[in-house]
Protein backbone atom coordinates (compact mmCIF):
# COMPACT_ATOMS: atom_id res chain seq x y z
CA UNK A 1 0.00 0.00 0.00
CA UNK A 2 1.00 3.69 -1.17
CA UNK A 3 0.63 6.47 1.38
CA UNK A 4 1.49 10.20 0.58
CA UNK A 5 3.30 10.91 4.11
CA UNK A 6 3.74 14.70 3.12
CA UNK A 7 4.08 16.86 -0.72
CA UNK A 8 7.61 15.16 -1.30
CA UNK A 9 7.58 11.43 0.70
CA UNK A 10 5.52 8.43 0.28
CA UNK A 11 5.56 5.68 2.33
CA UNK A 12 5.46 2.05 0.71
CA UNK A 13 4.28 -0.48 3.51
CA UNK A 14 5.67 -3.96 2.01
CA UNK A 15 5.89 -7.67 3.45
CA UNK A 16 6.73 -6.48 7.31
CA UNK A 17 8.85 -3.45 6.01
CA UNK A 18 9.03 -0.26 4.81
CA UNK A 19 10.59 1.45 1.45
CA UNK A 20 10.13 4.84 0.63
CA UNK A 21 9.68 7.20 -2.73
CA UNK A 22 11.07 11.08 -1.64
CA UNK A 23 11.23 13.57 -4.61
CA UNK A 24 14.55 15.39 -3.63
CA UNK A 25 16.55 16.83 -6.45
CA UNK A 26 16.34 13.64 -8.22
CA UNK A 27 13.46 10.66 -7.66
CA UNK A 28 14.81 8.45 -4.79
CA UNK A 29 13.98 5.35 -3.52
CA UNK A 30 15.10 4.43 -0.05
CA UNK A 31 15.48 0.57 0.25
CA UNK A 32 13.59 -1.98 -1.47
CA UNK A 33 11.94 -4.77 0.49
CA UNK A 34 11.90 -8.29 -0.05
CA UNK A 35 12.72 -10.53 -3.17
CA UNK A 36 8.37 -10.68 -3.49
CA UNK A 37 8.13 -6.94 -2.73
CA UNK A 38 9.10 -5.72 -6.66
CA UNK A 39 5.17 -5.38 -7.66
CA UNK A 40 4.13 -3.75 -4.24
CA UNK A 41 7.20 -1.16 -5.01
CA UNK A 42 6.29 -0.76 -8.68
CA UNK A 43 2.36 -0.23 -7.93
CA UNK A 44 3.43 2.19 -5.09
CA UNK A 45 5.83 4.20 -7.45
CA UNK A 46 2.57 4.05 -9.90
CA UNK A 47 0.67 5.56 -7.06
CA UNK A 48 2.60 8.40 -6.96
CA UNK A 49 3.00 8.72 -10.71
CA UNK A 50 6.33 7.71 -11.19
CA UNK A 51 8.13 4.82 -13.61
CA UNK A 52 10.98 2.88 -12.29
CA UNK A 53 13.01 4.40 -15.04
CA UNK A 54 12.45 7.41 -13.01
CA UNK A 55 13.95 6.55 -10.14
CA UNK A 56 17.53 8.49 -10.37
CA UNK A 57 18.96 7.60 -6.69
CA UNK A 58 18.61 4.76 -3.90
CA UNK A 59 19.64 5.29 -0.42
CA UNK A 60 20.08 1.91 1.07
CA UNK A 61 19.70 2.40 4.86
CA UNK A 62 21.36 -1.32 4.99
CA UNK A 63 22.05 -4.38 3.74
CA UNK A 64 19.32 -7.38 4.88
CA UNK A 65 17.10 -9.31 2.74
CA UNK A 66 14.44 -6.97 3.31
CA UNK A 67 16.05 -3.82 2.09
CA UNK A 68 17.76 -4.83 -1.05
CA UNK A 69 15.86 -7.89 -1.57
CA UNK A 70 14.07 -6.24 -4.90
CA UNK A 71 16.42 -3.94 -6.26
CA UNK A 72 17.62 -6.72 -8.94
CA UNK A 73 13.77 -7.32 -9.67
CA UNK A 74 13.63 -3.80 -10.52
CA UNK A 75 16.07 -4.32 -13.02
CA UNK A 76 16.94 -3.42 -15.96
CA UNK A 77 14.29 -0.42 -15.90
CA UNK A 78 16.05 0.86 -13.03
CA UNK A 79 19.07 2.26 -13.91
CA UNK A 80 20.24 4.34 -10.30
CA UNK A 81 23.61 4.70 -8.68
CA UNK A 82 22.93 2.58 -4.82
CA UNK A 83 24.31 4.90 -1.90
CA UNK A 84 24.78 2.78 1.28
CA UNK A 85 27.33 2.63 4.07
CA UNK A 86 30.82 1.10 3.13
CA UNK A 87 30.70 -2.35 4.77
CA UNK A 88 27.10 -3.18 3.81
CA UNK A 89 28.43 -1.82 -0.11
CA UNK A 90 30.80 -4.30 0.14
CA UNK A 91 28.18 -7.21 0.82
CA UNK A 92 26.21 -6.24 -1.56
CA UNK A 93 29.01 -5.89 -4.35
CA UNK A 94 30.37 -9.26 -3.52
CA UNK A 95 33.52 -7.64 -2.10
CA UNK A 96 32.73 -9.51 1.57
CA UNK A 97 30.20 -11.87 2.87
CA UNK A 98 28.47 -11.27 6.13
CA UNK A 99 30.82 -12.71 9.03
CA UNK A 100 29.77 -15.55 10.16
CA UNK A 101 31.25 -14.88 13.96
CA UNK A 102 28.28 -12.67 14.45
CA UNK A 103 24.46 -13.91 15.12
CA UNK A 104 23.35 -11.06 12.73
CA UNK A 105 25.97 -11.90 10.26
CA UNK A 106 25.31 -15.96 10.50
CA UNK A 107 21.49 -15.15 10.09
CA UNK A 108 22.60 -13.24 6.90
CA UNK A 109 25.12 -15.47 5.28
CA UNK A 110 21.85 -17.98 5.36
CA UNK A 111 19.33 -15.26 3.52
CA UNK A 112 21.90 -14.54 1.56
CA UNK A 113 20.69 -18.16 -0.44
CA UNK A 114 17.42 -16.43 -1.22
CA UNK A 115 19.30 -13.26 -2.39
CA UNK A 116 20.32 -11.75 -5.75
CA UNK A 117 22.60 -8.74 -5.78
CA UNK A 118 21.44 -6.05 -8.17
CA UNK A 119 23.38 -5.70 -11.58
CA UNK A 120 23.74 -1.58 -10.16
CA UNK A 121 26.31 0.77 -9.63
CA UNK A 122 27.06 0.88 -5.77
CA UNK A 123 28.71 3.85 -4.35
CA UNK A 124 30.04 3.80 -0.48
CA UNK A 125 28.77 6.91 1.48
CA UNK A 126 31.04 8.87 4.41
CA UNK A 127 29.75 9.92 7.57
CA UNK A 128 28.53 13.65 6.74
CA UNK A 129 28.70 13.27 3.06
CA UNK A 130 25.81 14.85 1.26
CA UNK A 131 23.83 12.96 -1.20
CA UNK A 132 21.10 15.57 -2.96
CA UNK A 133 19.29 17.39 0.26
CA UNK A 134 20.22 14.54 2.62
CA UNK A 135 23.22 14.01 4.87
CA UNK A 136 24.49 10.95 5.72
CA UNK A 137 25.50 9.73 9.50
CA UNK A 138 27.10 6.89 9.83
CA UNK A 139 24.90 4.29 12.78
CA UNK A 140 26.28 1.24 13.00
CA UNK A 141 25.19 -1.81 15.48
CA UNK A 142 22.16 -3.12 13.40
CA UNK A 143 24.61 -3.65 10.43
CA UNK A 144 28.08 -2.56 10.77
CA UNK A 145 27.07 -0.09 7.64
CA UNK A 146 24.02 1.20 8.76
CA UNK A 147 23.28 4.98 7.62
CA UNK A 148 20.55 7.49 8.06
CA UNK A 149 19.90 10.24 6.19
CA UNK A 150 18.64 13.95 7.17
CA UNK A 151 17.53 15.99 5.11
CA UNK A 152 16.22 19.94 6.61
CA UNK A 153 14.85 21.00 3.69
CA UNK A 154 12.59 18.04 3.25
CA UNK A 155 12.18 17.92 7.10
CA UNK A 156 12.37 14.43 6.88
CA UNK A 157 14.82 11.39 8.49
CA UNK A 158 15.23 7.94 7.38
CA UNK A 159 15.60 6.19 9.82
CA UNK A 160 16.16 2.45 8.39
CA UNK A 161 16.34 -0.16 11.33
CA UNK A 162 18.16 1.88 13.90
CA UNK A 163 14.94 2.39 15.43
CA UNK A 164 11.44 0.69 15.04
CA UNK A 165 8.14 2.41 15.74
CA UNK A 166 5.99 1.03 18.51
CA UNK A 167 2.81 2.53 19.71
CA UNK A 168 3.76 5.73 18.51
CA UNK A 169 7.28 6.10 19.99
CA UNK A 170 10.53 5.06 18.84
CA UNK A 171 12.66 1.32 20.62
CA UNK A 172 16.19 0.78 19.67
CA UNK A 173 16.91 -2.42 17.13
CA UNK A 174 17.08 -5.24 19.14
CA UNK A 175 19.85 -8.34 19.81
CA UNK A 176 18.39 -10.85 17.74
CA UNK A 177 18.22 -8.19 14.70
CA UNK A 178 21.40 -6.38 15.74
CA UNK A 179 24.99 -7.19 15.16
CA UNK A 180 25.72 -4.73 18.25
CA UNK A 181 23.02 -3.47 20.36
CA UNK A 182 25.97 -0.95 22.31
CA UNK A 183 26.71 0.56 19.09
CA UNK A 184 23.05 0.75 18.03
CA UNK A 185 22.37 2.92 21.41
CA UNK A 186 25.82 4.75 20.68
CA UNK A 187 24.12 5.23 17.74
CA UNK A 188 20.93 7.00 18.44
CA UNK A 189 22.69 8.85 20.62
CA UNK A 190 24.99 10.80 18.26
CA UNK A 191 21.91 10.55 15.58
CA UNK A 192 19.75 12.40 18.41
CA UNK A 193 22.81 14.68 19.38
CA UNK A 194 24.53 15.44 15.60
CA UNK A 195 21.58 15.38 13.17
CA UNK A 196 19.50 18.68 12.93
CA UNK A 197 15.45 19.02 13.68
CA UNK A 198 13.45 16.82 11.54
CA UNK A 199 9.43 16.27 11.81
CA UNK A 200 8.89 13.28 9.42
CA UNK A 201 10.60 10.05 10.92
CA UNK A 202 10.66 6.92 8.24
CA UNK A 203 12.25 3.68 10.03
CA UNK A 204 12.26 0.39 8.65
CA UNK A 205 9.44 -1.46 10.80
CA UNK A 206 6.20 0.39 12.28
CA UNK A 207 4.19 3.49 11.06
CA UNK A 208 6.51 6.47 10.07
CA UNK A 209 5.83 9.70 12.20
CA UNK A 210 4.36 12.36 10.39
CA UNK A 211 5.41 15.25 13.30
CA UNK A 212 8.04 15.25 15.99
CA UNK A 213 10.15 12.82 14.79
CA UNK A 214 13.78 13.91 16.01
CA UNK A 215 11.92 14.96 19.39
CA UNK A 216 10.95 11.20 19.40
CA UNK A 217 14.54 10.05 18.53
CA UNK A 218 15.92 12.30 21.30
CA UNK A 219 12.96 10.88 23.88
CA UNK A 220 14.80 7.37 22.98
CA UNK A 221 18.49 8.53 23.49
CA UNK A 222 17.06 10.14 27.06
CA UNK A 223 15.82 6.41 27.73
CA UNK A 224 18.83 4.10 26.86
Amino acid sequence: MATQLTDDVWQFALRGVNAYLVFDDVPTLVDAGTPLDGSAIRNGLDSAGVEVSDIERVLLTHYDLDHIGALAGLTPELDATVHAGPFDADILTNRRSPPVTNHKGAFQRLASVFTTHPSLDVAAVDDGEEVGTFTAYHTPGHTPGHVAYVSTELDVGLLGDLVAESDGALEASGWAMSYDTAQVRESIRRLAADAPPFEVACMGHGTPLRNGGSDALEALAQRL
